[in-house]
């Protein structure tokens, strides 16, 4: 789960389909002549196809084969032409000039054009909407004046001279901004209604694929979009994204043949998928964090860092992933390894022995104020998922056993968590996790911002926000990493989380699918898959 919160009604256009599953060869599934489908697992319904509300991990899997931005994210995680085919940034590195392809459609068969990008992206600043991206176009010109309200959504810094050129403007020098570029929050957007609308068209979008047939609880059906600029490479003509929250009801259908592609593996048949079908499956490191928030804002865990940190130093990492058992590493920080222009910061005692962490956890927990006969009672909310709950159990029983904590779990459908989260009378920790926007600290470390839309945990505190202000407007990247690692350690300091692990992307692929590259982002965008016909 990541990126935020809002939802878009989407009752106008949501179409009851069935869609049929069965069981087909695991060597070579298509049949020459007739249409191609893709059947995938998705862990959770998205809450919005909106590109200007995409609150989560799942939203941005489908998003982004509806829409394509001015670029597209490799693999790799670099950046590469998508609506744009080129572009420029001048001497100062704060304004860029793209260049829109010509052959960029929408799918009713109209021109992408410059306006439509300028139009969206005033949409997603506009503090009216509340958007949970906002945040990622914060680096343009006039948008933090924009989302404080004090200046008009028309003033930000994106301008369309002619119908195939965008200039945009930045605050400060961002050598990443074509990676931002790249998330479903820079996608462009026809026109809010025709976006909102099943109109004679259908779903109105400009990327591979368009939507075809919504079924709540169950499924999306997205076929391929002819507009698209790149469709002579696209190979599949209907993807199918089957909702299964629970890791091994994924795992049944693949086995059954209702799924060719998972984006989870129950870690209980872990051994076995590696002795038997070892070939089918695929694990990958990605730019994501899962972590506790703790609520800074009740009288409890509030005043009370020692509290925090005993709660954080309770947890046995290393026996925590070796039980989840997918070979994520343990988390002491927010910001995962393998991220640009960055070193992986960690809490102090990380380095220490069982023994001497156990101990001190045990005396900030006194020093608190509690013990095993007056012990803290914490009220725990996560999402419905099986490696979610497995990993609540452990740690409730690692509080327990530790300090003498009373866990008591509530436990929630994934689109009623997304607005329970916010709730804070609702819970004391909840779960979270952070999977990267663009590969740049400043997108793990502006979550905890005083007054950003992902800080369910009402964490403030001023020195960390100047840190960040400094290092958005530092040119030397030397100081720039400086500051923000600085500011991730204030952070640290301070407890408003418990880091958990760093993210590994986990699926099941069919023998006969091919292209499937989790990208550091953990994405796989279906316009790379195709079938093998024949073996």
């Amino acid at each position: 789960m990541s990126r935020a919160l809002t939802r878009c009604g989407l009752g106008l256009f949501l179409a009851v389909a069935v869609l049929g599953c069965g069981h087909r060869s695991d060597r070579s599934r298509a049949v020459e002549g007739s249409p191609t489908v893709i059947r995938r697992g998705l862990s959770g319904e998205p809450a919005s196809l909106d590109p200007a509300a995409v609150p989560d991990s799942f939203s941005s899997q489908v998003v982004e084969d509806l829409y394509e931005g001015l670029t597209v994210e490799s693999p790799s995680g670099s950046a590469l032409p998508g609506v744009a085919s080129s572009w420029e940034v001048d001497p100062t590195g704060t304004q860029y000039r793209f260049h829109l392809r010509a052959d960029a459609r929408w799918s009713n068969g109209q021109a992408v054009r410059a306006r439509d990008f300028v139009a969206a992206w005033r949409r997603v600043v506009d503090p009216k909407r509340a958007s949970p991206v906002a945040d990622n176009l914060r680096i343009l010109a006039g948008a933090t004046a924009i989302l404080a309200g004090a200046a008009p959504p028309e003033t930000l810094g994106v301008s369309a001279p002619s119908d195939d050129v965008l200039v945009v403007n930045l605050e400060h020098p961002a050598a990443y901004l074509p990676q931002v570029l790249a998330h479903p929050a820079a996608s462009p957007i026809y026109s809010d209604d025709a976006a909102r609308a099943h109109g004679p068209h259908g779903w109105i979008s400009n990327g591979a694929y368009v939507l075809t047939k919504w079924q709540p609880g169950t499924a999306i059906e997205l076929s391929r979009n002819a507009q698209y600029w790149d469709n002579t490479h696209v190979h599949v003509d209907r993807i199918e994204y089957q909702f299964a929250a629970d890791d091994n009801s994924q795992y049944a259908r693949y086995r059954a043949g209702q799924l060719d592609l998972t984006d989870v593996v129950p870690a209980n048949q872990l051994a076995t998928l590696r002795a038997e079908r070892s070939s089918e499956l695929v694990i990958a490191p990605i730019l994501g964090t899962a972590y506790y928030g703790l609520n800074v804002s009740n009288g409890t865990l509030g005043p009370k860092v020692m509290l925090r940190q005993a709660l954080a130093m309770a947890i046995d990492r290393k026996q925590l992933v070796e039980t989840l058992g997918f070979g994520q590493l343990g988390a002491y920080g927010l910001v995962p390894p393998g991220t640009w222009n960055y070193d992986t910061q960690s809490f102090p005692w990380a380095s220490e022995n069982d023994e001497e962490r156990i101990a001190q956890a045990r005396r900030l927990y006194a020093q608190a104020g509690f013990s095993p006969a007056a012990p803290l009672h914490l009220r725990l909310l996560f999402n419905s998922s099986a490696a979610i709950k497995r990993t609540a159990i452990a740690i409730a029983a690692m509080w327990k056993q530790t300090l003498g904590v009373d866990t008591e779990f509530t436990e929630e459908e994934y689109r009623v968590f997304l607005q329970t989260r916010h709730d804070k009378s609702r819970w004391d920790v909840v779960r979270l996790g952070w999977d990267a926007d663009y590969n740049d600290a400043s997108n793990f470390l502006d979550i905890f911002r005083a007054h950003s839309p992902n800080n369910d945990m009402g964490y403030v505190n001023p020195r960390f926000d100047a840190l960040l202000d400094r290092a958005a407007v530092m040119t030397d990247l030397a100081q720039r990493k400086q500051l923000l690692e600085d500011a991730e350690r204030v952070a640290l300091d301070d407890y408003p989380i418990v880091p958990l692990y760093y993210f590994v992307s986990k699926r099941l692929v069919k023998p006969y699918i091919r292209g499937v590259k989790p990208s550091a982002l953990n994405l796989v965008p279906s316009k790379m898959l195709s079938i093998v016909q024949h073996e």
